[in-house]
């Protein structure tokens, strides 16, 4: 049953944050909560010089916004999933992972509909260095600059000529309406995405059952199966925003298939594995424990291939 006060959602103030936390509240609304948005300002908001990882911390977007659901300021956090560190907060719980967006990434370009027509040397920006990675294993001769911002930001400098072409997710661009500046989707296994990407992440408080219950509602069990994998691979490695590290995960019938990448900085080297598992039927817990146990032997494998070495080249620059 709704709380009989509102329930507050605890966000970002940036403009697709707010468009997820709206989406989690209309759902939420239609399923019977009255519900309230408080925006929080988070350190990766502030600080926007340099790359996240420069920052030196996890959480940058979703550190202020769990303290808010711990002190009981709101009731639950809305994250894009790729944001939220993989080690659990005491006290937190990840109440659902509604259905997923697009994983892929975009390019957006004002010269050429695809990567493979960008001019030679071209610049291009992008915040991730999974991306950066991937990008120069493709492209050798582009010139990857980094970028910050929130969307609108990003896609003022490239029109301003900072760019050539920049990089984005996908799954932001289509939420926000703007899937028309997308000149090509970077897709899986051309391009792995960040673990988590194009999902969301719904927190509450673990003693909280009430609010538990009804965000529980929004939780698409293929959607979390797939990012329980990707997880478990970045976990596994000691990733973070550090290094260069791609995951995909995806249900296909009472399969599930993990792939895993490790790449060096400058794109010469490049990691792979793939596995397949088998998905225990109508079981949600050992289901879950076995999209873990993939994520964790892909992880391993991408270490007997070398990946350690070349984790820690890229976190020393």
């Amino acid at each position: 049953m709704p709380a009989a006060r509102p329930l507050r959602i605890g966000t970002r103030a940036s403009k697709l944050a707010r468009w997820q936390s709206d989406w989690v509240a209309a759902e939420l609304t239609r399923l019977g909560a009255t519900v309230e948005i408080v925006e929080i300002t988070t350190r990766g908001d502030v600080e926007q010089l340099g790359p996240v990882a420069g920052i030196g911390v996890q959480g940058v977007f979703t550190k202020e916004i769990q303290a808010a659901v711990l002190a009981g300021e709101v009731d639950l956090a809305v994250h894009s999933l790729k944001d939220l560190p993989t080690e659990q907060v005491a006290g937190l719980v990840l109440a659902a992972t509604p259905p997923r967006e697009t994983v892929a990434d975009a390019l957006v370009a004002r010269t050429g509909p695809a990567l493979a027509e960008l001019p030679a040397g071209a610049h291009v920006g992008t915040g991730s260095l999974r991306r950066r990675a991937q990008l120069l294993h493709l492209r050798p001769d582009l010139h990857i600059a980094g970028i910050r911002g929130n969307v609108d930001t990003r896609l003022r400098k490239l029109d301003e000529g900072e760019f050539d072409a920049i990089v984005l997710a996908a799954a932001g661009l289509i939420r926000l309406g703007l899937a028309g500046r997308i000149s090509e989707l970077l897709e899986p296994p051309h391009m792995l995405p960040a673990p988590g990407q194009g999902s969301l992440a719904l927190e509450c408080r673990d003693d909280d059952r009430e609010t538990h219950a009804i965000v529980a509602q929004l939780n698409d069990a293929a959607t979390r199966l797939g990012i329980v994998a990707e997880r478990a691979v970045l976990a596994a490695l000691h990733g973070g925003c550090s290094a260069p590290i791609a995951a995909w995960g995806r249900v296909d019938g009472e399969l599930l298939r993990v792939d895993g990448l490790v790449a060096s900085l400058d794109g010469r080297e490049i990691l792979r594995s793939s596995l397949i598992a088998d998905l225990p039927a109508a079981d949600a817990p050992a289901a879950l424990r076995s999209a873990a146990q993939t994520g964790q032997a892909v992880a391993d494998e991408l270490r007997t291939l070398g990946a350690e070495a070349i984790i820690l080249a890229a976190r020393q620059g």
